[in-house]
This record gives structure tokens, C-alpha cells and sequence, in this order.
């Protein structure tokens, strides 16, 4: 299990956002928002290296709200330091 520093997330959100045209025109399920908290909890399960008994589970269709939950969960424990990870992700799904 690995760990991330805030300024590694706050650059993979960023990196997601300067992207977001193209991740969301190659990924079109879901609402813009959706996608991109999709791509970047995908992206926190490679970076911290989760095992599959490691990584959330979701019942019926999931949302943003649940990919939101889903990220924070996975980093509770992750971090290198104490940040918040929430103004991040705020940021990153802004319309």
C-alpha cells in the first residue's frame, strides 16, 4: 500500500482537468462529472497500488456522489501528511 502527498493529488487532479475534453469524449457513460471522479479513482487504485480486496465495491449504478465517497474512502489512511483532499475534488468536477 502506497502513500500520496498533497501536492501529487493536487497534480493528478489538475492533470485530470487539463484532460477532461478528452476523457470524457472517450468515455461517454455517465455525466461529465462522473466521469472524471471515475478516472480519478481509477487512477488513486494504480498510484497507491490497491489489491482488488483494497479497492470499493459499488451496488446498482454509481454516481458522483458515490465516486466522491469512494475516492476519500480510499485515501483515508494514504496520505503523506494531513490535507484535505475535498477542495480537489470540488475543483475538479466545477461545471
Amino acid at each position: 500500500m502506497g502513500n500520496i502527498s498533497e501536492k501529487e493529488f493536487q497534480r493528478l487532479c489538475e492533470g485530470i482537468a487539463e484532460d477532461r475534453a478528452a476523457i470524457v469524449k472517450h468515455n461517454p457513460l455517465g455525466t461529465d462529472s462522473e466521469i472524471l471522479l471515475w478516472m480519478l479513482l481509477n487512477c488513486m487504485n494504480c498510484y497507491l497500488s490497491l489489491t482488488e480486496k483494497e479497492m470499493p465495491c459499488f451496488t446498482g449504478v454509481p454516481d458522483k456522489d458515490t465516486y466522491r465517497e469512494a475516492i476519500l474512502f480510499v485515501l483515508r489512511g494514504r496520505t503523506s501528511g494531513n490535507f484535505d483532499p475535498e477542495p480537489y475534488v470540488a475543483k475538479l468536477i466545477e461545471e
